[in-house]
């Protein structure tokens, strides 16, 4: 049999050969079509991916119909793609794709804190701060102190291990989705001190929707699926001889625990948030009325190739 995407039999000309094409044999030929790629991982990808793509053909019977629609919305999704939206990795996240890649990149022994996708709204360069710091000059929403120890799997403290940290407030938006914020709001760097702890004072996030204009949103609307996902704040837990850890942390009340729309959330990940009173003396000093904390431990695992 040669490459050719006709399967015609070696040493028989298209005219010579009889009888009509078998869908076996279309996928045969392109699967082979790759057989002489010099780049090992390449050719595996591509072979692997032409055989489950022919297979879910076969598998649903997919109609002309169908495959035009399919190739529609992949037009569409290009369309919409431009430097502040990547409607592509927003259909890898809806699909679950994302989650099961950074599954399967990360693995993590008992103890370990879980982690999850980056997201679309991380930011370069956010501002080193302070410990107890706000990330923000004024934010939409309740004031939250954000506390936590980072160590290692023997229960270490790591000092100076740096905490990069992100989240939205009670505008629904993230500091890089608001044209009117400051540059570095809802964002900042922190170092843990000497004894793995670390604070900061944020807002307490509510649940959001992913952008749901596009072609994931109609596939979300034609599912009866939706585009929302539970309240979490985000973070980059990184020190020298550990694995980067990049990961949320849930509020434990959210509405969308349940129906995530991106599959991030994990029981592990989940955290309470306590309501505290104005007079309570533990009140941050930049905190005039009431306000929330929660306790957020991190575990890194050691990383052996920098040990």
């Amino acid at each position: 049999m040669t490459c050719d995407h006709r399967c015609v039999p070696r040493g028989q000309s298209v005219t010579e050969h009889e009888g009509p094409i078998q869908p076996g044999a279309i996928s045969a030929a392109a699967e082979a079509s790759f057989a002489n790629c010099d780049a090992e991982r390449l050719r595996i990808l591509m072979q692997s991916l032409v055989r489950h793509l022919h297979a879910f053909v076969r598998d649903v019977e997919l109609t002309e119909a169908e495959w035009r629609a399919g190739i529609d919305v992949l037009v569409a999704t290009g369309q919409i793609t431009d430097g502040q939206r990547d409607e592509f990795i927003l259909w890898s996240d809806a699909l679950g794709l994302s989650m099961l890649v950074d599954a399967l990149a990360h693995p993590l022994p008992t103890g370990a804190t879980e982690s999850t996708v980056l997201g679309p709204f991380w930011a370069d360069r956010s501002p080193l701060r302070d410990y107890g710091e706000p990330i923000f000059d004024s934010a939409a929403g309740e004031p939250t102190w954000v506390q936590g120890h980072v160590r290692d799997l023997d229960g270490r403290p790591i000092g100076g291990a740096e905490l990069d940290v992100w989240q939205n407030d009670a505008t629904l938006l993230y500091g890089v989705q608001d044209p009117e914020a400051p540059e570095a709001h809802l964002r900042g760097r922190f170092r843990t001190r000497k004894d793995g702890s670390y604070a900061f004072l944020g807002v307490r996030p509510v649940p959001y929707p992913i952008p749901d204009d596009g072609p994931v949103g109609a596939m979300l609307g034609a599912t009866g699926r939706h585009p929302w996902r539970p309240a979490h704040l985000h973070m980059i837990v990184s020190a020298l001889g550990y694995e980067t850890l990049t990961t949320h942390f849930f509020d434990a009340e959210s509405a969308y625990l349940e129906s995530d729309a991106v599959f991030a959330v994990k029981p592990s990940l989940l955290r309470r948030f306590v309501r505290r009173r104005a007079d309570d003396p533990e009140r941050p000093p930049s905190v005039t009325g009431d306000w929330w904390s929660v306790e957020n431990d991190i575990v890194l695992a050691f990383n052996a190739a920098e040990s």
